[in-house]
């Protein structure tokens, strides 16, 4: 380094926090040739999920194919492009997360053209190369589209959109071309990451009676509720059966766990609007019945 650094005049070298005391006995060995230590910057490491040093030799690592055979491109130039200077774990599981916080940001970017501090503070204006145009509208969460591939056992785009379509009438896969790309990736992270992890259980007493009045709740819904009367419906059921303010955290956890054999999802009004309210209340059913614990046992 020290003799790159001096015979080339080196005035910027970046590497990662492992190389740091490297790099200062580099810069004291330039100064005694008579020259400079270039200005630097020292990123940090890739961790696992244990909070583990990735490494090629451990095989606990995420390249870049993996990532976009899961995601696409923006999402991973969104997750390089945050906080350079704190370590960052890299693993499956940050990709569905990294993916809607690049769409939220995204979202936020055409209202924000006119007004440059707020534009330049979102990471969308430097993925899009400050071109507020070019921002894709999407009307799902990729969170929500995973739920919805778990609770249809969706193993094809052409399951997703037909109630993507129910959902978003004016949305085609034509017409949403990124939504479309997300579709493809939500069925396939879906396909080789929840399926094989889904584990469902049986409601108690509590659940199971705050579950049933759920189901009559939205019975009594007209067709065409829309995402905030779902949701006041679900918060209600909670509240009314057992769950205090406190405690609702615990009660959509049990919805989770016991209709699609995950721990969290996005919001159950939302999931109830693109999924179908009629197709919710026989998901509701199926998971006092205990269908789905009985499958998963087959």
């Amino acid at each position: 380094w020290a003799l790159r650094w001096y015979a080339l005049d080196v005035d910027y070298e970046m590497a990662g926090e492992d190389l740091q005391t490297a790099a200062d006995v580099a810069g004291k060995i330039t100064k005694l040739l008579g020259g400079e230590k270039p200005a630097g910057f020292h990123y940090k490491l890739f961790l696992d999920e244990n909070n583990q040093k990735i490494s090629k030799s451990k095989g606990n690592g995420l390249t870049i194919e993996q990532w976009l055979t899961y995601a696409p491109n923006e999402s991973l130039a969104y997750y390089l492009f945050g906080r350079p200077t704190s370590g960052k774990k890299l693993y499956f599981d940050v990709i569905p997360k990294a993916v809607d916080e690049y769409l939220q940001f995204a979202e936020k970017l055409p209202q924000q053209h006119n007004e440059p501090d707020k534009m330049l503070d979102n990471p969308a204006w430097y993925i899009h190369d400050g071109d507020h145009t070019r921002v894709p509208e999407v009307p799902v969460s990729f969170a929500l589209l995973l739920n919805l591939a778990s609770a249809a056992n969706a193993h094809d785009k052409a399951t997703m959109w037909g109630f993507i379509r129910r959902y978003a009438p004016k949305a085609s896969p034509e017409g949403a071309p990124f939504l479309d790309q997300l579709v493809g990736f939500a069925v396939r992270y879906y396909n080789d990451f929840v399926l094989p992890s889904k584990t469902y259980r049986l409601p108690d007493e509590r659940e199971r009676k705050a579950l049933a009045d759920l189901s009559a709740r939205l019975e009594k819904l007209p067709g065409d509720a829309d995402t905030e009367a779902l949701q006041t419906e679900v918060f209600s059921a909670g509240k009314e059966n057992g769950y205090p303010k406190e405690e609702l955290r615990n009660w959509f956890q049990a919805i989770y766990e016991v209709l699609i054999g995950q721990t969290q999802g996005p919001r159950f009004g939302t999931f109830i609007a693109l999924y179908g309210k009629n197709e919710t209340i026989q998901l509701i059913k199926d998971g006092l019945d205990g269908k789905f614990v009985k499958a998963e046992a087959a």
